[in-house]
């Protein structure tokens, strides 16, 4: 089966405090290089980023370039301009493979969407989904002219979730082997696969920060006995800035730390009980929202 590969390689990285993705390094070699193995096969093959000469290797000849608009965009707008930059190459191939740089065993995950794929040939598309029942969009393949369509489609991709692109697509689930959609998003992450950077030391200074910042917080507020779970919120608003929208992540928190507050303000329970409820209701619905097949309440 035909296809083409949008390798998306962009994103601020926050939570590696701006370290690009694609230059880190797993078992000798970038993540960018790895994404770039996982796509052999394909016809033609776009990354989607910044210039990534300098952070994940220079690209291979033939490999094309392209850069979502605005920058940091987002990936459904990233995934927008990977579609385009196949046009000016001709007529594109009927599939289009959509993989995140920061998986670096997504090659695990790919044969068993194409096994889906080819056994149910009415569907438009195969997104993965991890062991633990996670879909993955960003290693998934889909028809090009199905995508193409959506985006037409989308009154605006600056910010949007790749979940709501997909929305209306006849996507199959397929289950792909453990550890295939294990991505890095924290300096916790990246160690938990084996993934270490130079820079990784800065960014203890600003886990210290972070804490320090959150102990002034407290005690502007007079709320010295509150504790803080810092990566759990940290967590939380990168699945509402993936799930929803970016812009979705503060929004969820504030929202998430008042209803904390209003639970314990009139006693029903706990700092940390009610904090911890507030933190994982937050998540259950980032994560459920707009999902293919599900509607929003």
């Amino acid at each position: 089966m035909e296809f083409n590969a949008v390798i998306l390689a962009g994103g601020r990285a926050t939570r590696l405090g701006g370290v690009p993705k694609p230059g880190l390094m797993f078992d000798g070699a970038s993540l960018l290089s790895h994404a770039l193995q996982a796509a052999r096969g394909a016809s033609a093959v776009v990354v989607v980023g910044p210039d990534t000469s300098r952070i994940g290797g220079v690209l291979p000849d033939g490999v094309l370039s392209a850069r979502e608009e605005p920058a940091f965009a987002g990936p459904a707008a990233a995934i927008a301009a990977g579609l385009a930059a196949f046009h000016h190459n001709g007529e594109p191939a009927p599939w289009t493979l959509v993989l995140a740089c920061d998986m670096p065993h997504a090659a695990r995950g790919i044969e068993p969407l194409w096994e889906g794929l080819r056994a149910h040939p009415e569907v438009e598309g195969a997104m993965a989904v991890s062991a633990d029942g996670r879909q993955q969009p960003l290693l998934g393949i889909y028809s090009t002219r199905a995508l193409e369509r959506e985006v037409a489609a989308a009154s605006g991709l600056t910010n949007s979730s790749v979940f709501r692109l997909l929305a209306r697509l006849n996507l199959l689930a397929v289950t792909v082997p453990d550890g295939s959609t294990d991505d890095v998003d924290t300096w916790e992450d990246a160690a938990a696969l084996g993934i270490h950077n130079e820079q990784e030391a800065d960014m203890k200074s600003q886990e210290e920060t972070l804490e320090d910042w959150c102990r002034t917080l407290l005690q502007a507020f007079e709320l010295e006995g509150v504790e803080v779970d810092i990566n759990e919120v940290l967590a939380v608003a990168g699945v509402a800035a993936h799930s929803v929208v970016r812009p979705a992540a503060p929004l969820t928190t504030f929202i998430a730390g008042y209803a904390a507050g209003m639970a314990r303000g009139i006693g029903q329970a706990a700092d940390d009980t009610a904090m911890s409820a507030a933190l994982d209701l937050a998540r259950q619905v980032a994560k459920q929202y707009l999902e293919p097949g599900t509607e929003a309440e």
